[in-house]
């Protein structure tokens, strides 16, 4: 199985940029999505205890978890995307079509999973914008752009393997 969770930020990107399957766009797209849930977690971090009203503060407190959670599932969907993909490959080698037809059907599982994760995500963004710490508003819109990016990434994915 492909792991990519241990790796340094710079190993991953050398192998990322080698002329190799893997990893490749989806697995990429996994890395963003964690980097766009490392972001709101880290906007919530700082918004809680600012005086804010109870509901607010629970909501932050809610953020938290769900987007550490996510982050850490879009880690294993970047090796589990690696790892798909290969079986595509292997599938193709084969020349097996019923294979080949099995390995991209579970390809494309991972990337909607990813987008389904993604857009549970966002929906804390308009909140987040709106009440977190105003010095990391701008750490919000950044993560809103990876997420939706991921999204566009991993619809790009499914395409390519249907």
């Amino acid at each position: 199985m492909v792991c990519y969770a241990h790796n340094t930020l710079t190993e991953y990107l050398e192998r990322l940029a080698l002329r190799e399957p893997v990893p490749g766009g989806g697995s990429a797209a996994a890395v963003a999505a964690a980097l766009g849930a490392s972001l709101l977690a880290m906007a919530a971090r700082y918004s809680v205890g600012k005086g804010k009203p109870v509901r607010i503060e629970q909501r932050f407190e809610r953020i938290i978890p769900d987007a550490d959670g996510a982050r850490s599932q879009f880690l294993v969907m970047a090796s589990e995307d690696a790892q798909s993909y290969l079986n595509v490959v292997a599938a193709r080698k084969l020349g097996n079509v019923a294979a080949l037809k099995a390995a991209n059907r579970a390809a494309v599982s991972v990337p909607r999973n990813l987008i389904k994760a993604c857009r549970q995500l966002l929906k804390d963004v308009p909140f987040l914008k709106k009440e977190a710490n105003r010095y990391l508003v701008s750490d919000v819109l950044a993560a809103e752009v990876f997420l939706k990016a991921a999204v566009e990434a991993a619809q790009s994915m499914i395409e390519a393997n249907q």
